[in-house]
């Protein structure tokens, strides 16, 4: 399990990496499918295995819609690729800084801390995951409701800023 858990760390740092070093959106949308899959399979690892599907539903087919629609909006006629010089030096830099912050805390790193949530408490009538999503029903639901308006508030403004010459998205890219 450790192996595993190992594999999907290491898939989602260099995710992260793709996301943060390719200024092309269409090239960094495949990055963010990466990071939202392996950040998915590190919940499952750690017992939260509802709130990783919830998580992994909402996020691709809801936030990567909304994505792909504000890349398109922008456009670009020759993009960077994963194999351009710029991505590849950037790319770089960021392992370099990724290797380095793990080797300046790789003391505080240790195997026996790897356990999933479930383990720890013994005698639990819930599990962690499900009394985590009924407790955000139940007490945030004013929280819910302003997060969903601050959403669609955030979605109008890119639009909106994206629009161009108030053509919509109908104008000639």
């Amino acid at each position: 399990m450790t192996y595993i858990m190992s594999l999907f760390l290491f898939g989602l740092v260099l995710g992260l990496i793709a996301v943060a070093s390719n200024p092309s959106p269409y090239f960094a949308a495949l990055g963010l499918v990466i990071v939202a899959g392996m950040g998915c399979g590190v919940l499952v690892g750690h017992g939260g295995a509802f709130l990783s599907l919830i998580l992994f539903l909402i996020y691709l087919g809801g936030m990567l819609v909304v994505f792909a629609y504000s890349a398109a909006l922008a456009a670009e006629p020759y993009p960077e690729s994963w194999g351009s010089r710029s991505v590849v030096v950037y790319m770089g830099v960021y392992l370099v800084a990724v290797v380095v912050a793990s080797v300046l805390f790789w003391g505080g790193w240790y195997e026996g801390s790897w356990v999933p949530s479930d383990d720890l408490a013994m005698f639990s009538s819930l599990r962690g995951d499900m009394a985590g999503v009924a407790l955000v029903y139940s007490s945030g639901g004013g929280m819910l409701i302003l997060s969903v308006w601050v959403l669609l508030l955030t979605l109008l403004v890119v639009l909106e800023l994206t629009r161009g010459l108030s053509r919509g998205s109908l104008r000639a890219v």
